[in-house]
């Protein structure tokens, strides 16, 4: 048995709800392919254990699959698709939701490094035997709960040094960074996503940020995959897909609420990032939600 095996044999048991006293590492486990489908990621580092998965960012698409590793460094938009999951090989990966301060932490102790220039906000690269072994033991943890509060803060640092000295090290320095190019765009970013029902300016988004239009609208993209405006958007049907299954609300209220003035574009723009009309697919997820796991 290979050292993904054992790590796959550990996500399987603890596949679901995270361990309260490790809630920011998620294994689960997707037993068949999925349609693409709108989300937003946080900051996370996901290591793929069985399976292949398509992440669709902006025009670009990401296909990864097992020990390779994903890194995301900021509130990014996507479509994701599971694309190789059945029921005797489901689709299997560990999720790591980054703390900034985690990071900082490791970089004091490192040689001073140059801030990198700023690229996009996530990357995948094959995860070699020395961050297998790191994973590994974190996640081993999971079998052993009661070493959680003294070794688990060690073994989140050594994976985070890993990763800091791997492919993904000038993203992850990006996102420790108080106040790094990434760091102001990340922002504007949150910026949008407490108003996103407001009439945005892009000028309005660049002060905050600190930079000029053109400078603000390239590196915006660069980040996200999307122009600012493509982002408030999603973030808007993000944002009604919530209350749709949540508040069981008329669509056309809810589209008026985050911030359409026309019903019929909020229901075409909303079908086409999430394949269906509003009340229908808040109707799916809903029923998806009520017959349990």
């Amino acid at each position: 048995m290979t050292q993904l095996d054992d790590i796959r044999a550990i996500a399987l048991r603890h596949a679901g709800a995270p361990h309260p006293q490790m809630p920011r590492l998620h294994a689960y486990c997707i037993d068949n392919p999925t349609d693409a489908n709108g989300l937003i990621y946080q900051p996370v580092v996901c290591l793929v254990l069985q399976g292949r998965k398509r992440t669709f960012i902006g025009d670009g698409a990401l296909e990864y699959g097992a020990s390779d590793c994903m890194v995301v460094a900021a509130e990014l938009t996507a479509m994701g698709q599971v694309c190789e999951a059945s029921t005797d090989e489901p689709f299997v990966a560990l999720n790591l939701f980054l703390d900034p301060a985690v990071i900082s932490t490791i970089l004091l102790d490192m040689n001073a490094l140059a801030e990198p220039a700023i690229g996009s906000g996530f990357g995948v690269a094959k995860a070699g035997p020395a961050l297998l072994d790191a994973w590994h033991r974190l996640a081993s943890l999971l079998d052993r709960p009661q070493e959680i509060p003294v070794l688990a803060p060690h073994l989140e640092h050594e994976l985070m040094f890993r990763l800091l000295m791997g492919p993904h090290g000038a993203l992850l320095r990006q996102i420790a960074g108080a106040d790094t190019r990434l760091s102001h765009i990340r922002r504007a970013m949150a910026y949008v996503r407490h108003h996103y029902a407001d009439h945005l300016s892009i000028s309005a988004m660049a002060a905050i940020a600190g930079m000029s239009v053109s400078v603000f609208h390239r590196r915006f993209k660069a980040v996200t995959g999307v122009s600012p405006l493509q982002y408030q958007k999603h973030v808007r049907l993000h944002e009604a897909r919530r209350r749709l299954v949540t508040e069981h609300a008329e669509a056309a209220t809810v589209g008026y609420a985050v911030g359409y003035e026309s019903a019929s574009q909020f229901s075409r723009e909303y079908k086409r990032l999430f394949g269906a009309p509003p009340r229908r697919d808040a109707d799916s997820l809903q029923a998806i939600v009520e017959a349990g796991p």
